[in-house]
């Protein structure tokens, strides 16, 4: 039986999960969260895939550049140091082309 201090106070996870059981205090948890609802059977047929729902969300998401067609680099796995890799990081898109030039530079020569 309640507390008469209890009164008006909201129960916590804690209390319902000992009185109720874990399942049921999920439950309540759930059902006093007005952010959320049962998605049931109606609610999957008005879904549409995002592309169609926000088609300027997906576009700004894209990735710009296709396969390369005929291909003139090599996907490779490399361990390089941390300071480096966040040097490189750190100025920004297209670091690792900085790198791929600053290696053929040391390699092949200026070009």
């Amino acid at each position: 039986m309640p507390r008469k201090e209890d009164e008006g106070r909201a129960t916590t996870f804690e209390e319902t999960a000992a009185e109720q059981g874990e399942e049921a205090a999920i439950r309540a948890g759930i059902a006093a969260d007005p952010d959320t609802m049962e998605l049931d059977e109606e609610w999957f047929a008005k879904a549409r895939p995002v592309s169609e729902a926000h088609p300027q969300l997906v576009e700004a998401f894209r990735r710009r550049r296709g396969k390369q067609k005929a291909p003139t680099k090599e996907q490779l796995t490399i361990r390089l140091d941390a300071d480096l890799v966040a040097h490189f990081r750190g100025t920004g898109r297209g670091w690792q082309t900085r790198i791929n030039k600053l290696l053929r530079k040391a390699v092949f020569g200026s070009s």
